[in-house]
Parts: structure tokens; sequence; C-alpha cells
């Protein structure tokens, strides 16, 4: 296994050039800061200079005396005062300006991070700045056993095998599965003649009944005393929210105890990318053609994980491969959540063949659609409410995420107008949802610390009246 770290990642679109972190910086290193925001190249944009702990740094290559020096745990490139003869090659190696002379100690300083804890993220109130961890979770997991053979047929960059990887690595053997039709057991989980493609006990039910026999077989292992079992779903939107939610509806108000995890793709991918309930509007597939008279999905996305808290479940969370870690820590909560009571994790995953979007950049559709708001990321427990696990405040506009999809290639002006008026009305209603729960992490809160008021949207009436007053 390669080595990965946790990293400081920077977002321009978010920052406006307050130089909080830098303030902090200072203060915090006694000195000079470590980073520096300068003026990008767009203009009123902005730039971060700072060390990238690069995995082949120059600086530590031109380095005389062995002063500077990558930590392999870590990842960090330290300096050593005690060796440093004040050379200031280093400064001349690196190309992204990451280390620089401190006027006050008439030597150089680079960042640290602070031991995993950067004083920098915490003190950006905007968002830009953001503490990365996939690098620990690459480094806990990476090594961990696969649950899938290798070789699946799945499309080459296919975000939903990444996900089922992903969630069978993290919640173990331990679990009994189910892969309704669709792209999971499309790809092979199930098997191909006589040998399954799953190292967990799995199953093919129907698309109608899928959460009803899950429902049965965790009865069946707590008759016989065995509730340590994760009896759970990996199954697609059509399988969910059309065909078989009747059965998901059904176990979630019975409060079954399993693990229902939906892999969203917006569509029946694997029969031939026609719509189902949860493809957006304005979205072209096979049966929602774009031409002279159709231009693309007519009805709004059906919003299942909102649905869902309706039925008062135990656990219900939305995720993104865009975001590991958030997605890593749900797991863990759903996981337990299951043990208690009907436990839902809806996943978005955008799908390069039918979405029409290159392979390459999935993982940017994926954080793209979590910016913009197209896709919020939540929690809800049947005790403690909604809130948001990452904050929907200062978003990137709409437009900026669907131009990146070739299924929406073909909006006019007034589709891109409905889109964003009806991603600022979910947000709206669930920051409603969310009012008394706990805010996001402080690097994800609005400009000043506080919580951006809710945006309207197309809202009317009772709901519009009852944001103005909150």
């Amino acid at each position: 296994m390669g080595a990965a770290f946790d990293t400081i990642a920077f977002k321009a679109s978010l920052c406006d050039g307050c130089g909080d972190c830098m303030k902090t910086c200072s203060e915090v290193k006694g000195g000079a800061s470590r980073l520096a925001i300068v003026p990008g190249a767009k203009e009123g944009g902005f730039e971060l200079a700072i060390c990238r702990q690069c995995g082949d740094p120059k600086c530590v290559q031109v380095c005389p005396s062995g002063a500077l020096a990558k930590d392999g745990d870590s990842g960090v490139i330290g300096w050593d005062a005690q060796k440093c003869v004040d050379c200031l090659l280093c400064t001349a190696g690196c190309a992204y300006a990451g280390i620089a002379v401190d006027p006050q100690a008439a030597r150089v300083a680079k960042c640290d991070q602070c031991d995993g804890d950067p004083a920098c993220v915490k003190a950006c109130p905007t968002g830009a700045l953001e503490w990365r961890r996939a690098g620990s979770l690459y480094r806990e997991y990476g090594d961990k056993e696969d649950l899938f053979v290798p070789g699946l047929s799945g499309c080459q960059g296919c975000n939903s095998e990444l996900i089922m990887r992903h969630a069978m690595r993290k919640i173990g053997r331990n679990s009994v599965l189910a892969t309704p039709p669709g792209c999971i057991p499309g790809m092979g989980s199930v098997g191909y003649n006589g040998k399954t493609g799953t190292k967990v006990p799995v199953f093919h039910p129907l698309l109608t009944n899928t959460a009803s026999m899950l429902s049965g077989i965790r009865r069946y292992y707590d008759r016989i005393g065995r509730k340590d079992i994760v009896v759970m779903a990996l199954a697609g939107d059509g399988g969910t929210a059309d065909c078989g939610f009747h059965a998901v509806s059904g176990a979630a108000e019975r409060g079954e105890k399993i693990l229902y995890i939906c892999v969203d793709n917006e569509g029946y991918m694997n029969t031939g990318m026609q719509r189902s309930g949860t493809t957006p509007y304005g979205s072209w597939t096979s049966t929602t053609p774009v031409g002279e008279h159709l231009k693309g999905k007519t009805q709004d996305a059906k919003n299942l994980p909102l649905i869902l808290t309706a039925h008062k479940c135990r656990y219900v969370a939305t995720a993104s491969t865009g975001y590991m870690e958030d997605l890593y820590e749900k797991l863990d909560r759903a996981v337990e959540a299951s043990f208690e009571g009907f436990s839902y994790l809806h996943i978005y995953s955008p799908c390069p063949t039918g979405w029409r979007v290159p392979s390459s950049k999935v993982i940017e559709a994926c954080r793209m659609s979590v910016d913009s708001n197209f896709v919020t990321l939540w929690e809800y427990t049947n005790t403690a409410g909604l809130r948001f696990t990452r904050s929907p405040d200062n978003p990137i506009p709409v437009v900026d995420y669907v131009r990146t999809i070739g299924k929406y290639r073909h909006l006019d002006a007034g589709q891109l107008a409905h889109i964003q008026a009806k991603v600022d009305e979910q947000v709206a209603l669930l920051k409603l949802m969310a009012a008394d729960s706990p805010s996001p992490p402080a690097a994800h809160r609005a400009p000043g610390g506080g919580e951006a008021p809710a945006a309207a949207g197309s809202l009317s009436g009772p709901l519009r009246q009852e944001i103005a007053r909150n």
C-alpha cells in the first residue's frame, strides 16, 4: 500500500481575502504567518501560498545541510533549526512559495500543520480552508480486506463500485447483504456461473421486496440470538424510490432493525439509462430524451432521504464520495443505529456512462454537487432531529456544477433558473428542520462565524413567512 496523508485544502471560490488565517497563524506561531493569501489570476480572486508537504519535495533535495526532511508518519516536511545554515536555497527550490523567510526571526519558516489541528482552518470564516482527513482513512482501511472480489464488471470509473467496496470494507464480514437488480448485482456482486462476487453472504431479491426480505432475515437472526449481524442492502435508486418503495416504507414504519443503503446514480443505469423517481429535472435519459418538443425530464426529483425522515427512522443520512471522511463517519453511525431500528443511508453516485461525464471527473462532480447545494450533506435521528454535517452556506452557483455534466448540456436559461430555485427551496426547508440542531464545524460556517440566513428561493405563503421569522 502506498502512503497517504491528511492535508489542508483550499477552495479559492470561498476565499474573500479577509486574512484571518494569516493573522491566527502569526499569533499561534509567534512570528510571520506560515501561509499567505495572495491575489489570484482572476480579478477579485485569491490563491493560497502554503507548504504542500510534497511527496517528492524539492526543498528537501536542495537543502545542503539536511535541515529539511519528510516525516513518514505525518507526511509533514519538518525543519531542524539546529541543522539549518540559512542558505535560503529551499525558498528557491519551492515552486509554491511554501517556505519563506520570517523577518522577525531572520530564518525560514514553513507550515507544520499544527500537529494535525491547523489553527488557520479553525480561523477561516468562509470555509475556504478545510482540514481533509482522507489520508488517515486510507492508512486505517487501505490494508483491510476488500469484501468484493477483483475484476467486477463495472463501467470504467464506476462510482457505485467505489461505494460498495468502501462500505463493505468499513462494515466488515459480520454482515448479510442484499443486492436487488441494478448496477451492483449487474457488475457481479452476486456472481456468475455459480461463483459469488461477494465474500459475505449475499442474495439477490426482487426490485420490489428487498426491505421485506431483510426484515425476515433480521428477525430470524434475532430469534437464534445472533443480534450482532448487520443485515443490510446495497440498492439502487430505482429499486428504492420506485419499485421497492412500498417495502422500504413499510420496514421504516415498523422500525425494522436493518441498514438500507441507497446508491443513487439518478436512473436505471443498468438497463439502459432510463429515468427514475430520483432523476433530477432537466436530465437527459433514454426515456426523457432531448429534441424538438422534450428537453429532458419535466419533473423534479423525489427527495427520498427527506421522505424517510417523515417515517421517524432511527437514522437517516446523505453522503457523497466527494467527502469520504463524512461518509465513513456516517457508515459508523448507520451501522450502530441499525441494531436499534431502521437505518437509511443515501449516497449520491455520479454515473460516467449515464451522466456523460469523464471517469476522471467523477469525484470532482461529487464535490461540486455538494459545493453547489445540489446535494446537501446532513443526518437525522428520531431523537435529535436533523443537522447539517457540511454547511450549505456560501455555495457556488448550481450552473457551475451542471455545466460539467453531459446530461445537462442542453439546459436553457429558464431550466437553469428552475433548478437553482428548487435547490434554494430545498436548502431553506432543511434549514427550518435543522433550526434547533447543532451547527456544522466552525470552518464551514458563514462569514462572521454565524449561520447565514436561509434563502427563500421560490417558496411561497406560510413557509416563506416562517423562514423570514427565523
